[in-house]
C-alpha cells in the first residue's frame, strides 16, 4: 500500500513540475538581473557610509558627489566612469552621474532597483531623504 502511495504522489509531482514548467517564461528578460532599455526603474541612495570610505573604483566616496553605484549582477557592467542620465519620473528632474562603485542590490521585475545615488544626487533629483522615501522611480540613459 505504502509503495502505491508514494508511486502516485511522485507521479503527481511529475505532473506538476510538467505543467510549471510548460508556463513557465521562455524570454531571459523577465529573470535578468539588467533593467530593460528604456524602461524606468527605482533609484535608491547610500545613506550614511563613514568618512574615509572608498568606492569600489579606488575613490574617495564623497556622498555629495553625483555619482552612483549599479548592481554587481548587472549584464553587461557599466564600467567605471559611464556617465548616466538620471531623471526622475514623478518631477522630470534629471541630472548626468558618473558609475564609480558598485552595489550588492539585484535589479528584478518585483523590485526594479537599477541605482544607488549619493545622498547628494538622490536630493537633487527630488528624492527625500529624511523622513527617507526609500526610492524614486527613474528612467536612465546612458550618455557619452
Amino acid at each position: 500500500m505504502r509503495k502505491g502511495m508514494l508511486a502516485g504522489r511522485l507521479a503527481a509531482a511529475a505532473v506538476a513540475l510538467t505543467a510549471v514548467l510548460g508556463v513557465a517564461p521562455t524570454s531571459t528578460a523577465a529573470t535578468s538581473d539588467t533593467p530593460p532599455a528604456g524602461e524606468n526603474c527605482w533609484a535608491t541612495h547610500y545613506g550614511y557610509i563613514p568618512p574615509g570610505a572608498y568606492t569600489a573604483s579606488g575613490e574617495l566616496f564623497d556622498n555629495n558627489a553625483d555619482t552612483a553605484a549599479t548592481s554587481l549582477s548587472r549584464d553587461p557592467q557599466l564600467p567605471f566612469g559611464t556617465k548616466v542620465k538620471v531623471t526622475n519620473v514623478a518631477n522630470g528632474a534629471s541630472l548626468v552621474v558618473r558609475i564609480n562603485d558598485r552595489g550588492t542590490f539585484a535589479w528584478s521585475p518585483s523590485v526594479p532597483k537599477c541605482l544607488d545615488l549619493t545622498d547628494g544626487a538622490y536630493a537633487r533629483l527630488g528624492g527625500v531623504l529624511n523622513p527617507d522615501s526609500g526610492h524614486i522611480v527613474v528612467k536612465e540613459e546612458i550618455v557619452p
